[in-house]
């Protein structure tokens, strides 16, 4: 069973939610949330597996939010839910630690299946705003500190999970992975776990930053080693 903490500062918006979510196969709504501060407080009491984060909220804001959570409970997996198509928040967001960026016109259908599978590990980033964030962690880790990896760990990677690393680079997700490399989305799941642990990197997004700031996002292929 997922649980699932709202959090938006409008009483209808968490109501309907709350209604609709809870009449959900595997999944359950432990609590709702009007602003940051609430959510930081229920969180405390009651550990969700997923968060549904609404950006623009009162006292403490879904950023700022997103990054206490995420520093003192760096399991807890948020998805960001907002009308709003804002670049600064989508990047901020996500560079604190969200695992999803989602527009608010999504149907409920769509959002089952997004809390589903970022439970299970995956990014959902709604199409409207993929191109934008590609966009935003190519310039970040052009400009932004180098992501230390040691050669020696490069070393222990297959083939498959270099042409993992590449599709990663260019910001496709586990689903279109598995359709271009053949593979089903838990062996991409998978793959991607064994990498993040071969070279000690913290999450998808570093990992992207990485292969963006290495060149191993253009690797030509057969040039992987093992």
């Amino acid at each position: 069973m997922i649980k699932v903490l709202i959090a938006d500062d409008q009483e209808l918006i968490r109501q309907s939610l709350q209604i609709v979510l809870s009449t959900q196969e595997g999944i359950q709504v432990t609590d709702s949330a009007a602003n940051g501060r609430e959510v930081l407080r229920s969180v405390q009491l009651i550990r969700p597996d997923v968060i549904l984060m609404d950006i623009r909220m009162p006292e403490m804001d879904g950023v700022e939010c997103t990054r206490l959570v995420k520093e003192r409970y760096p399991d807890i997996k948020i998805i960001i839910l907002t009308t709003f198509d804002d670049d600064e928040y989508v990047y901020s967001a996500l560079k604190y630690g969200a695992s999803g960026y989602l527009l608010k016109g999504i149907s409920m259908n769509e959002l089952t299946e997004a809390i589903h599978k970022v439970a299970a590990g995956s990014a959902m980033i709604n199409p409207d705003v993929a191109g934008k964030v590609i966009r935003f962690f190519s310039q970040m880790a052009r400009g932004g500190p180098a992501i230390q990896v040691d050669e020696r760990q490069c070393a222990d990677l297959s083939r498959t999970e270099w042409k993992v690393i590449r599709q990663i680079g260019k910001g496709l997700s586990n689903k279109e992975i598995s359709a271009k490399l053949y593979l089903s989305e838990g062996t991409v799941r998978n793959y991607l776990s064994s990498i993040l642990s071969k070279l000690q990197l913290r999450d998808r997004t570093q990992l992207a930053i990485w292969a963006v700031q290495t060149g191993a996002v253009n690797r030509p292929e057969g040039d992987e080693g093992n």
